[in-house]
C-alpha cells in the first residue's frame, strides 16, 4: 500500500514513540517486552522511512544517535550552576563528625539520608529543552566543561527525548561509567590488536566519552546513573523524590540507592557494601551520603567547593607501596614484548602482588620507572596490577634506567617497532615464547577450555619438543605424558580425556582460540555468526569482511594475513583432521540468537556447579533468552545455588528471590 505524506509522517511518529517506549523498558526499567530481533525490525523500518523522506528527520529521532564524521574539537560549556566536589570521609568516625557539623547548625532529631554508590566514572551534565537533549558536557573544573553532546547522544541509556511531562528546561547530572564485563571485553579487544590496555574502568569510560569521533564512543557499551537534577519551580520535598521524578522521564538512576532513617543505618550500609563491593558489576570506590530533605539541604548550604549536606565515604584504596627489584620482558603470542616490574611482595586489596605491568616502553618513559624505585602499586580493575606512580623523593641515586632489548630475550631474533605502534615485537617465527603463549591461549577457559594444561606443563611439552603447535595437543597419547617427570598414569589419562572432550567446543570458541591478531572473544562471536565454518572465513576477502558490522579494515587485514600464511593453514588442516569442530552444525548456525522461554528472566549464579562451569551455565541461560547478572536485586528472578555459596545466597533469602538447586536449574533448562 502506497502511503501519502500524512500517513508517512504519522507512521514515523508512531515508530519513534514505540522505540522510545521500548528503550525506557529496557534501559531504565530493565524489563523488556520484545526481543532484540523485534526491536531491530522497528528501528530498521524507521530508518528506511527516514531515508526516503529526509525532511522528516529530527535530531531527537532514535536513528540519529551517531554522528557521521569526527568533530574537529570540543567546545567549552559554562555550567549554569557549578558542579561542586564532595568532601571525603576516610573512616566511619569521620561520618559521625560530618553529622556533628550538621548538628551545630541547630538541627535536632533523626536525619534521613539518601545513600548512593560512588561510581568510578566521569561526571557529566545533560540539558533538556522541552524534553529534547540539547547539550551534554563534562564536569571540567566545575565551572567550565567540554561540550561532548555528540558522544553522549550515542549512549543508549541517555534518552534523546524524555518521556511523560518533563519541565521546559531540565538539567541533570550523572556519572558515565563502563561495567566490569564490558571493560574486560574492551581490554581483550585492545590486547588482541596489540594496543595498550586501559588501566581501569574509569579511564576507559573517560577515554570513550572524550573521543573526537563519536562512532568510537558508540562502539563501547557505556552506561549512566543520574544522581541529581534541577528545574525551575521544582516543588518536591526530598532528594529521593527528585530521583524518582527524573526516572519517570526515562532517565536512569541507580537502583541500589537507599533512603535510610538515620546515620547509624547509613554507616551499617557503608560497612556492608565495603565488604561486598567487588561483587557489584561496576567499579565503586565508596558511598555518598546526602541529606534527603531538600529544605534541610538549603538550610545547610555549601562552601565555595562542596555542599555541606553531602559527603563521600571512601573505601580503603586498593593500593600499596613497593620496590622495583627488576624489569623483565615477557613475549606474548603475537610477539609483543611487554615489560613487567618484579616487585617486593606486597599486600594489595586482599592478595599478594609481586609483579606489575608496565605496558610498553613509552609508558616506562612517561612514568620514569627505574629499577630500584619505590612505587605505588594498584590493582587496575580486571587487568593485572600496575604501577601508578613513582616516588622520586625515595631515590638514593643507585636506581637504573631500563632499555628495551633490541633482540628477543627468548629466541634472540631481532626486535622491531612499527611506526605508529607503541609495542615492540619479536620477529622470530619459531620463537618458543610465542609458541607457549599461543598454546596457553588455545587451552584457556574462554577458548578451548582444556583443563589441566597449566603454564608449567605447557613449558615442559614445548621444551621437550612434544608440542610445535596447538594441533599437536590432539596427537598426544597418555604414554607420551607418562614419560614426563612426576606424571602418573592416572593424571596422564585424565589430561588426554580433557583434550578429547575439547574437540567439540563451539565454533566461536575454537576461532577465538586460534589467536588471530585483533580477533578477541567478541569479534570471534561476530565472525562465527556470519561464517558457518572455517572454509568460507578463510577465503573471505577484505571487502566481504568489512561489510560485517564491527569488522574494520585493520581486523579484516589481520584475518587475511593469518589465513595467507602457509604455517597457519597447515595447523588448521591438522586441527580438522584431528576432529576439532571448526564449524557450526546447521541447526546452530544463525545470524542472531534465538530466544527461548526464559526470555527476560534474570539469573544470578553462586557457588560451584558440578555439571558445568559458570561460563557454560551462563551460555545455556542466554541461549534460552535469559540474562545473567552479577548481583542479587529485587529484579532477580532466580539465584542458581551450587556448593559453598557466597553472600549472594543470604541476599536472595532476604529479598525473597527464588533459589534453585543445581537439580532444579537443570530441570528448568530442560523444560526451556
Amino acid at each position: 500500500m502506497v502511503m501519502n505524506a500524512t500517513d508517512v509522517e504519522a507512521k514515523v511518529r508512531e515508530l519513534r514513540e514505540r522505540i522510545r517506549h521500548h528503550d525506557h523498558l529496557y534501559y531504565v526499567l530493565d524489563s523488556p517486552e520484545i526481543s532484540d530481533h523485534e526491536y531491530d525490525a522497528l528501528m530498521r523500518e524507521l530508518r528506511e522511512l527516514e531515508e526516503k523522506h529526509s525532511d522528516l528527520i529530527t535530531p531527537d529521532s532514535p536513528t540519529q544517535r551517531v554522528s557521521g564524521k569526527p568533530a574537529p574539537a570540543f567546545g567549552t560549556v559554562v555550567h549554569e550552576t557549578p558542579m561542586q566536589s564532595l568532601e571525603n570521609a576516610m573512616t566511619l568516625e569521620e561520618l559521625q563528625e560530618f553529622e556533628e557539623r550538621i548538628r551545630r547548625k541547630g538541627i535536632s532529631g533523626p536525619i534521613e539520608y539518601c545513600v548512593e554508590h560512588k561510581v568510578d566514572g566521569l561526571a557529566v551534565a545533560l540539558t533538556y529543552e522541552n524534553g529534547t537533549l540539547t547539550k551534554g558536557a563534562t564536569r571540567g573544573d566545575g565551572v567550565r566543561g567540554e561540550d561532548i553532546t555528540l558522544n553522549l547522544r550515542t549512549i543508549k541509556r541517555i534518552p534523546l527525548k524524555l518521556a511523560g511531562k518533563p519541565p521546559g528546561r531540565l538539567v541533570v547530572r550523572g556519572e558515565v561509567f563502563i561495567n566490569k564485563d564490558e571493560f574486560k571485553r574492551l581490554n581483550e579487544e585492545r590486547a588482541a590488536r596489540g594496543e595498550p590496555l586501559f588501566a581501569n574502568p574509569r579511564n576507559a569510560a573517560a577515554g570513550s566519552v572524550r573521543q573526537l569521533d563519536a562512532r568510537i564512543t558508540a562502539s563501547r557499551k557505556l552506561d549512566l546513573f543520574v544522581y541529581s537534577a534541577d528545574w525551575p519551580d521544582m516543588k518536591l520535598a526530598a532528594h529521593s523524590e527528585v530521583l524518582q521524578r527524573v526516572r519517570s522521564f526515562g532517565l536512569h538512576t541507580n537502583p541500589r540507592n537507599e533512603v535510610v532513617p538515620d546515620l547509624s543505618v547509613a554507616m551499617e550500609l557503608c560497612r556492608r557494601t565495603q565488604e561486598s563491593h567487588q561483587e557489584i558489576p561496576y567499579e565503586t570506590d565508596g558511598m555518598v551520603l546526602k541529606v534527603n530533605s531538600l529544605n534541610l539541604q538549603k538550610t545547610l548550604g555549601a562552601t565555595s567547593r562542596a555542599p555541606r549536606w553531602a559527603i563521600a565515604y571512601k573505601f580503603p584504596p586498593a593500593e600499596a607501596v613497593s620496590t622495583v627489584r627488576d624489569i623483565l620482558v615477557q613475549v606474548g603470542r603475537t610477539g609483543a614484548l611487554t615489560p613487567v616490574a618484579s616487585l617486593d611482595p606486597v599486600e594489595v586489596d586482599g592478595s599478594t602482588v609481586s609483579r606489575a605491568t608496565l605496558h610498553n616502553e613509552d609508558e616506562i618513559r612517561r612514568k620514569d620507572v627505574r629499577v630500584g624505585d619505590t612505587v605505588v602499586v594498584r590493582k587496575a580493575g580486571m587487568v593485572i596490577p600496575e604501577i601508578v606512580a613513582v616516588l622520586p623523593e625515595k631515590r638514593t641515586g643507585r636506581e637504573r634506567t631500563f632499555e628495551m632489548p633490541t633482540r628477543c630475550p627468548v629466541c634472540g631474533s631481532e626486535v622491531e617497532r612499527e611506526k605508529g605502534e607503541a609495542v615492540s615485537r619479536c620477529t622470530g617465527a619459531g620463537c618458543p615464547a610465542q609458541l607457549k603463549e599461543r598454546i596457553r591461549h588455545f587451552v584457556s577457559r574462554r577458548a578451548m577450555d582444556i583443563e589441566g594444561f597449566g603454564d608449567k606443563l605447557i613449558d615442559r611439552l614445548v621444551d621437550e619438543g612434544m608440542l610445535k603447535s596447538a594441533a599437536d595437543l590432539y596427537h598426544l597419547i597418555a604414554e607420551d605424558l607418562v614419560a614426563l617427570e612426576r606424571m602418573g598414569k592416572t593424571l596422564a589419562a585424565k589430561l588426554i580425556r580433557h583434550v578429547d572432550e575439547s574437540r567439540d567446543r563451539p565454533w566461536n570458541r575454537a576461532l577465538f582460540g586460534l589467536g588471530i591478531r585483533h580477533v578477541g572473544e567478541h569479534t570471534a562471536q561476530v565472525l562465527s555468526r556470519r561464517f558457518p565454518s572455517i572454509e568460507p572465513l578463510s577465503s573471505a576477502t577484505i571487502e566481504e569482511l568489512t561489510r560485517i558490522p564491527e569488522i574494520g579494515p585493520e581486523i579484516a587485514l589481520s584475518i587475511r594475513l593469518f589465513f595467507a600464511q602457509e604455517g597457519n593453514r597447515k595447523i588448521l588442516d591438522q586441527l580438522m583432521k584431528a576432529g576439532v569442530r571448526l564449524r557450526e552444525s546447521s541447526e546452530e548456525f544463525r545470524e542472531t540468537p534465538r530466544a527461548g522461554n526464559l526470555e527476560g528472566r534474570q539469573f544470578v549464579l553462586t557457588g560451584t556447579l558440578s555439571s558445568f562451569t559458570r561460563d557454560e551455565a551462563s551460555e545455556k541461560i542466554q541461549a534460552r533468552g535469559g540474562r545473567v547478572t552479577g548481583t542479587v536485586t529485587r529484579k532477580t528472578d532466580y539465584l542458581v545455588c551450587g556448593e559453598n555459596p557466597g553472600s549472594k545466597y543470604a541476599k536472595a533469602r532476604e529479598l525473597g528471590v527464588r533459589i534453585l538447586s543445581e537439580e532444579e536449574f537443570l530441570a528448568l533448562l530442560e523444560n526451556a
